[in-house]
């Protein structure tokens, strides 16, 4: 099955969802979409057999294309979403995330002016689960140093890539990828020599209710199981810095010490590129349950 627009003229997005068992966060994340305004989107989800109510809330949204079906993982769904996608520009938005309003039109303007874009990433909110702001974030420019050494700072629910310079090239994201996979992919893009753009507005919410996958096991100190799962997070953002970044010794724990420093410079550079970015703006018409006052500046 194709989506229902698969042979209409191309739409200006395409936003994919993987989604399990997120239905409690899953109706904000399509209302989003679908109350995008000035532009063309087609919204795919991907579920990968949700035994909530997800099937039920997308089924109030007669233009998502839904298909449940067993994946790999998140990066197997999102990739079943690029090789759909019809879009001029497509994302993967997470189903426990949120666009803000006019956020689609801020970005279709900016990518008329930047046509040598082939990603083009905006800043974000930290929420919680119920939707109350916790940090806005500022973003430096794009640096590759900066993504591999310190952390992968672009926000997958606020980076957009250009299809035909990107997908349609046969970029997708390693399968083998739990956590980091974003990193691992920015940073392939920029091996390939792909041009990255940043729009100073923030574009969406990220929620934390503490089962994200990138944050679930972070805290574990004692339970072998949880510390196992942590270890595998960084060993992925280790493997990036290898391949990407830089490597001084064949010792594993000497390049330990020299990753330490690296973060260290990473970070300051960091700060450096943010201090000379324009203030972070938010769209006048973003929700409305939050105000300029709650904020604080985060990283």
């Amino acid at each position: 099955m194709e989506p229902a627009n698969a042979k209409a003229m191309q739409p200006n997005f395409t936003i994919i969802t993987p989604n399990l068992n997120y239905g409690r966060f899953l109706r904000d994340c399509l209302d989003s979409v679908s109350s995008q305004t000035g532009v063309t989107v087609e919204h795919l989800v991907f579920d990968a057999g949700s035994t909530d109510d997800s099937a039920e809330i997308a089924s109030e949204f007669p233009s998502v294309f839904f298909r449940q079906e067993p994946d790999k993982g998140m990066s197997d769904a999102i990739n079943k979403g690029f090789d759909l996608a019809k879009g001029e520009w497509v994302m993967w938005l997470n189903a426990d995330d949120i666009l803000k309003p006019g956020a689609l039109a801020e970005i279709l303007d900016f990518t008329k002016k930047n046509p040598s874009a082939d990603v083009v990433y905006g800043s974000f909110d930290f929420v919680d689960a119920d939707g109350r702001l916790q940090r806005r974030m500022k973003l430096p420019a794009w640096s590759n140093f900066v993504s591999v050494h310190h952390c992968c700072f672009i926000p997958s629910t606020a980076c957009f890539f250009r299809k035909q310079t990107v997908l349609d090239e046969g970029f997708r994201l390693n399968e083998g990828f739990r956590y980091v996979m974003d990193g691992e992919f920015y940073a392939r893009l920029h091996k390939a020599r792909k041009s990255f753009a940043y729009l100073p507005i923030s574009l969406a919410d990220f929620r934390i209710h503490g089962q994200n996958a990138s944050m679930r096991h972070l805290a574990a100190k004692d339970e072998m199981i949880e510390v196992l799962e942590s270890e595998k997070q960084h060993v992925e953002s280790r493997s990036i810095r290898r391949v990407y970044g830089t490597t001084v010794f064949q010792d594993p724990y000497l390049n330990g010490i020299t990753d330490g420093f690296l973060y260290l410079i990473a970070r300051a550079i960091k700060v450096m590129m943010k201090l000379r970015q324009p203030k972070t703006t938010i769209p006048v018409n973003s929700i409305g349950h939050r105000t300029p006052e709650e904020s604080n500046t985060g990283q």
